[in-house]
């Protein structure tokens, strides 16, 4: 890690940046940061509340004339990393591959359009690609990307009393496929999915239209044999220069194929989709900022008249002290609806509502390097205490500058 480090320090400053048609670059961002907090003892009432984390970013990209391109982003973290991995039992060191495709842009008059194949994020949402520590004024993530409801693709509920027996994070449905409690599903995945898409750019005017083999909330990779057609749209429209509304939406199958044997007679997993609708805006003006989404997510399952559905949001603020220093909050909520099942059992909702609030200040120590301090503070309705309240602290080093470049 050190020595990656090192080599792109030595290959910044010998390098001048340059633009030609063809071309190798390696960004970088290595993140070194610790938190302190009860969540890392809820497993094990005897670890320590602090521990001390790293995260590299790699970002390969490739050019090959005007048009095409290759573009990767590599994640490897100790965990736990982020606020949500101390309320998981895995430790260790993960890597991931968040993105890799093959693109191609074509610019004509005003407008510009970019196509892209491989490993994608998600389309829906304008959070998932602000997964650079660099770029995310805070340390956590909106609780739509990040938490685990009380739902899973693989095993099918039997009805609203099934459902209220499930927990976040703890799933166990009884009414078919796979069998004990497992994590549950996490309404919009920050990591990639096998797909396509082509992205518009005119003038004040974005769009974007995605094609991928599953659901943003079931993710699947290249290896997994079950690989169900699905869409995401989203566009936006930039009302004046630092004010931009914009809107998104998916819908497919989310199920795994291992429920099909308990599926009513004449239906498939394609009967029953996930939809997502969102909503969001970003709006910038001298020295503040802010950025918010709000959604609301359906699964239809066919024990159920009025299928669980989620929605969920956010409001982040920014605001510049000095050039160097920055202030920043966010408030979000997950809230889950009310269920009917086809017994006539209902419930005003299936899980319990939470509130994040995340304040916290950056500091930037040089161009590219940049102190964060956050806390977080997790309310779960009906669970007392600050055992899920999180202080965290972080050091982010950008090196943009490892690139060869050929005409």
């Amino acid at each position: 890690m050190l020595f990656t480090i090192a080599v792109s320090a030595v290959f910044s400053a010998l390098l001048p940046a340059q633009e030609a048609e063809y071309g190798v670059s390696m960004p970088v961002t290595a993140t070194f940061g610790a938190m302190d907090t009860q969540r890392l003892q809820l497993a094990n009432p005897a670890a320590s509340a602090w521990s001390p984390n790293f995260r590299l970013m790699f970002y390969p990209t490739l050019r090959l004339g005007k048009h095409w391109f290759a573009y990767a982003a590599v994640q490897v973290r100790r965990l736990p990393f982020f606020y949500y991995d101390a309320l998981l039992s895995e430790r260790g060191v993960e890597t991931d591959l968040v993105q890799g495709y093959v693109g191609y842009t074509l610019r004509s008059g005003g407008a510009t359009m970019v196509f892209k194949a491989g490993q994608l994020t998600s389309a829906f949402g304008s959070f998932p690609l602000r997964y650079d520590d660099a770029q995310n004024p805070l340390m956590d993530q909106p609780l739509s990307y990040i938490t685990e409801v009380p739902l899973r693709g693989d095993q099918l509920l039997c009805g609203t009393a099934d459902l209220l027996n499930q927990y976040y994070g703890s799933v166990s449905a009884t009414c078919g496929g796979a069998v004990g409690r497992g994590a549950g599903l996490t309404p919009v995945s920050l990591y990639g999915l096998p797909g396509a898409q082509a992205e518009v750019s005119v003038h004040r005017f974005d769009a974007r239209a995605q094609l991928t083999t599953s659901s943003p909330a079931y993710p699947d990779g290249w290896h997994i044999s079950r690989q169900y057609l699905q869409w995401t749209a989203g566009g936006g429209f930039t009302i004046q220069q630092g004010f931009r509304v914009g809107g998104s939406a998916f819908r497919g199958p989310y199920l795994d194929s291992s429920v099909a044997p308990w599926l009513p007679t004449g239906t498939t997993v394609r009967s029953f989709p996930a939809t997502g609708m969102g909503l969001d805006g970003q709006w910038a003006r001298g020295r503040l900022s802010a950025t918010g989404e709000l959604q609301r997510f359906r699964f239809d399952s066919p024990n159920f008249v009025v299928s669980p559905g989620i929605t969920s949001g956010y409001l982040e603020l920014k605001g510049r002290i000095t050039p160097r220093l920055f202030v920043a909050g966010r408030e979000g909520y997950l809230k889950t609806g009310s269920v009917l099942d086809t017994q006539s059992i209902s419930a005003p909702h299936f899980g319990a509502t939470l509130q994040a609030a995340e304040i916290g200040a950056g500091w930037w120590l040089e161009p590219r390097v940049l102190l964060k301090v956050s806390y977080e503070r997790m309310a779960i309705a009906g669970v007392p205490g600050n055992k899920f309240n999180v202080l965290g602290l972080q050091l982010v080093a950008s090196f943009r500058q490892l690139q060869w470049g050929w005409k």
